[in-house]
């Protein structure tokens, strides 16, 4: 047990290294998705390596993925009335966003935490810009900027941008390749 946290100590630790050479300086986070019966390990190596363990489990933060779009009538914000309605005041809601447009729906609708999600290194520097720009120092909506999906060592400097606030990858606490799949409702 103690090497496997050493691993995950040591693999947080060169990550934020190498965002911090590139002039990161907010928060660089894991994922929820860690190997099973592990997650309090890794976790904790991700904490003591300078990271954030990002939510521990499903109850921690409401994300709203594609499908619950889907199930609220593909609206966004009807997604994020409907979380917030039942997640109450101490529960954060964040939006997985798959374009600008996407994301200033949820942070119009209230959400918290906009995920932009699979976007490229100067898409995601584009449209943090705009939304910071528009939404919080024009309209001076609160939110937080993530940007997940698909980031790695070699590749997480193109990311580096002040506009957002959270980095997030798997690559810290997942050391072998996987398989990357989801279970979509078929309409």
């Amino acid at each position: 047990m103690t090497l496997q946290l050493a691993n995950f100590w040591a693999r947080s630790a060169s990550l934020l290294s190498l965002v911090r050479k590139a002039g990161y300086t907010h928060t660089l986070a894991g994922t929820r998705k860690t190997t099973p019966g592990f997650r309090l390990v890794e976790k904790y190596g991700m904490l003591i390596g300078g990271c954030d363990p990002h939510r521990y489990d499903l109850s921690t933060m409401t994300m709203l993925k594609d499908n619950h779009i889907w199930a609220c009538q593909n609206s966004i914000t009807r997604a994020v009335h409907a979380a917030k309605a039942v997640g109450g005041f101490s529960i954060k809601v964040e939006v997985e966003c798959q374009s600008e447009e996407e994301a200033e729906e949820a942070i119009r609708a209230g959400a918290d935490v906009v995920m932009l999600d699979n976007f490229s290194g100067e898409g995601v520097k584009v449209a943090s810009r705009s939304l910071k720009e528009r939404l919080r120092k024009g309209e001076g909506r609160e939110f937080l900027i993530e940007v997940s999906g698909g980031l790695t060592e070699e590749n997480v400097e193109g990311f580096v941008c002040d506009d957002v606030d959270i980095i997030s990858t798997s690559s810290i606490h997942q050391g072998v390749k996987h398989v990357d799949f989801s279970l979509k409702i078929v309409h």
